[in-house]
């Protein structure tokens, strides 16, 4: 016990010169409209984007922003994800959603797999969105590691209501001979492949009852579900209570370098350390991710309160510019649809953005069309100053 709390202390002494360099990084691809962007040249004017859910801190900004929590009150290290602020982040993350326990994962792919695999059982089927992230990004993982066969529902809608999951299940029912069990239906809220569209309570509550007349599990994929909640006005706990397991991302919105918590009953919850070690997660420290979201986590409802506000009046003042057109998404979030006339030149504005304002813009589909994304960038910056920017800037990029 003594060696292990001096290879701790020393941990602590250490500090940040223990940092891995595996910071979040702003892909040019992104809104690289030209060959090469200057970097930005004002430190102390942060920059903005409407491409993110979050910051998207730069490697030195994050190195500072941790020397700042540091400084405020030195960073306990965990170990091996054991103790110190990975194990306080664990706390808030179970009272935040009402579950007994929650843990940290590195990978949101992990947390999502792993809660279907417990939950799941020996039944072999589990209900998911065609469009969600667990059937179309995890690469299969459900199938080949874990023997679970993904039945998706919703094909070519935002989200599946409770007509289309018993649809499917009557299918199944009716067409297969030799039957296998289905033991969870996954929900994902708000929808990424939907742009930021958020599945209604009433729709949750109607799969969620269902699920339990007919004791079927429910998993949801919450990775942004912070941002469902400011936009929907439905608090976490209450999105929470209709399922068993509930995993939120950290580092989309709360700045970390990656990781995910996974919450629910200590049942649960209890078995997942020992299937993070099978598949090979378990890492040495994890504090330099966790120590960054426990710092966004205090404040984030206030900051996005701010932000539903700032969205409200931006997307309304910048409709008033002649050419700009931003469209709301139904039961949409934070991200909004943007068209701009065939007089602006899109690239000289995100340019001239980007340059003159730091200002980051994406760029726009084929058919013409950016995503436009609020997050808590906006408040780094006064309202006004924003709007005087891109109005400067619909002026540069109006072709004469």
């Amino acid at each position: 016990m003594k060696e292990k709390n001096n290879r701790r202390a020393f941990m602590a002494q250490l500090g940040l010169s223990t940092i891995p360099f595996v910071f979040p990084k702003i892909e040019k691809n992104a809104i690289a409209f030209e060959d090469e962007l200057p970097a930005n040249g004002t430190e102390a004017q942060s920059m903005i984007n409407f491409i993110y859910d979050g910051l998207e801190l730069s490697p030195d900004a994050y190195l500072q922003k941790l020397k700042e929590i540091s400084g405020s009150q030195p960073i306990q290290p965990d170990f091996y994800g054991s103790g110190g602020v990975t194990k306080l982040l664990e706390e808030k993350f179970a009272k935040l959603t009402g579950k007994e326990k929650a843990i940290y994962l590195p990978t949101g792919t992990m947390a999502n797999q792993l809660a279907l695999k417990l939950l799941n059982q020996h039944n072999t089927k589990v209900i998911v969105p065609e469009n969600s992230h667990v059937y179309r990004d995890e690469a299969d993982a459900a199938q080949s590691v874990h023997g679970k066969r993904l039945i998706p529902v919703g094909i070519g809608k935002p989200y599946y209501n409770l007509a289309d999951m018993e649809e499917a299940i009557r299918y199944l029912d009716e067409n297969e001979v030799f039957k296998s069990g289905l033991g969870t239906v996954l929900i994902e809220s708000p929808v990424r492949r939907a742009n930021g569209a958020f599945v209604p309570m009433e729709t949750v509550r109607e799969i969620s009852k269902y699920c339990k007349e007919h004791h079927y599990k429910m998993h949801l994929d919450g990775a942004r579900i912070h941002i469902a909640s400011a936009f929907s006005g439905v608090s976490i706990s209450e999105y929470a209570s209709y399922f068993d397991t509930v995993y939120i991302s950290l580092y989309k919105y709360l700045n970390a370098g990656g990781g995910a918590m996974l919450c629910g009953d200590a049942e649960i919850i209890d078995q997942v350390g020992h299937q993070i070690k099978i598949f090979g997660g378990t890492v040495y420290q994890s504090w330099f991710n966790t120590a960054m979201a426990n710092h966004y986590l205090d404040g984030i409802d206030d900051r996005w309160k701010q932000v539903v506000g700032i969205s409200k009046s931006m997307v309304a003042d910048l409709n008033q510019i002649k050419g700009v057109t931003l469209t709301a998404i139904p039961n949409g979030s934070n991200i909004f649809l943007m068209k701009l006339s065939n007089d602006i030149d899109l690239k000289k504005l995100a340019n001239y953005l980007y340059k003159e304002h730091q200002i980051m813009l994406g760029r726009a589909t084929k058919e013409g069309i950016v995503k436009f994304a609020f997050n808590d960038s906006l408040l780094t910056r006064a309202y006004p100053q924003v709007i005087e920017a891109w109005k400067k800037g619909i002026e540069q990029a109006r072709n004469s």
